[in-house]
């Protein structure tokens, strides 16, 4: 997860100092990533069954391993694959990498687990993030699977995010992007951004309303033309629709591959009680459909950060992500019935 957010930061504090998963409807419900930094956690097997105890169709891992993938085999649960960090440069530079990667990783279960996306690096935007999707696409290509393949952002690619309809890349993430979202375009293939509004209200909290911050309220707290936002999951998303329009690629759809709230581990609004707000208003906005004041009505494909706690992860609010403890009793409920 990223928590670089200071240009939307910056300017936020200018304008507004001036001015437990439930029952999940198929196909539209909220996603979770299963995050394994954890020397304590369930066996995978069990994590599957918690899943589909809790009817959640949707499930990101960030990395293959054998004994994961062979887990949900037969389950249903659509899984989103992702490639480790440090495999971008050979992925491509090398496409006989990326054909074994496929045959190691995908081929063996392309029968049995449901495959959503496969995500090339996760908030990293090297030179190599293209041609290794490029690469990796082919190469499931050859072997007749037709499975998207994108990467995920962290909203650090943006060198100006407020107000969103001023949303841009940054200088150097801005030509990486623009060719990479040309082949996203041309296969309609959604980019994959991570999105953390606690991060931005945690780093300076005097400059945002909680509630804005926590989707909690339903009066318009930032005005943006002839746009009105009341929270800043939207307008966060919004940023990154505009930076993506100016390099003329409007058409691609955002999914968001990460939003959570800490449970615990900062001094600064890491309550059970406001993550348990901030994750069932964030399912009840993917639930009702409501899309984003630049995209009203649009359905926001997104995924909870996360399933456990993971105290492999560093110390602080990092470890306290999770909608579950480790023995599997629930931190919170997130209730979608």
């Amino acid at each position: 997860m990223a928590i670089s957010l200071l240009p939307l930061l910056v300017c936020a504090l200018s304008f507004l100092i001036g001015s437990s998963f439930g029952s999940l409807a198929a196909g539209r419900g909220i996603g979770v990533n299963y995050g394994r930094l954890g020397s304590n956690l369930p066996p995978p097997d069990r994590v599957v069954s918690l899943l589909k105890s809790r009817n959640v169709t949707r499930t990101r891992v960030f990395n293959p391993d054998q004994d994961v993938l062979r887990a949900f085999e037969g389950s249903g649960v659509e899984v989103t694959l992702g490639t480790l960090n440090g495999d971008l440069p050979a992925l491509a530079s090398d496409k006989s990498f990326a054909a074994e990667w496929v045959n190691d990783n995908i081929v063996p279960f392309a029968d049995s687990v449901a495959f959503r996306y496969i995500t090339v690096g996760n908030e990293v935007i090297p030179s190599e993030l293209g041609p290794a999707v490029q690469n990796l696409e082919e190469a499931l290509r050859s072997v007749n699977l037709q499975i998207p393949v994108t990467t995920v952002v962290a909203t650090n690619v943006l060198g100006v995010s407020f107000p969103p309809s001023q949303g841009a890349f940054s200088e150097a993430a801005g030509p990486i992007m623009t060719s990479l979202l040309a082949f996203l375009a041309s296969k309609n293939t959604p980019l994959l951004v991570n999105v953390y509004p606690y991060f931005a209200y945690a780093a300076d909290p005097k400059s945002f309303i909680l509630d804005y911050a926590l989707l909690n309220t339903t009066k318009v707290i930032v005005h943006d033309g002839a746009l009105g936002y009341t929270n800043l999951f939207d307008a966060i998303v919004d940023a990154v629709y505009s930076a993506m329009e100016k390099v003329s690629a409007s058409s691609i759809d955002i999914a968001v591959s990460e939003t959570g709230w800490p449970s615990g581990g900062g001094p600064v609004a890491a309550t059970i009680e406001n993550a348990r707000i901030y994750n069932n208003n964030v399912a009840e906005r993917v639930k009702a459909d409501v899309g984003t004041p630049k995209r009203p009505g649009k359905f926001i494909e997104t995924y909870l950060f996360a399933l456990f706690n993971e105290n492999r992860k560093p110390e602080g609010t990092e470890q306290n992500f999770g909608l579950y403890y480790p023995n599997m009793t629930e931190v919170y409920r997130v209730d979608l019935s």
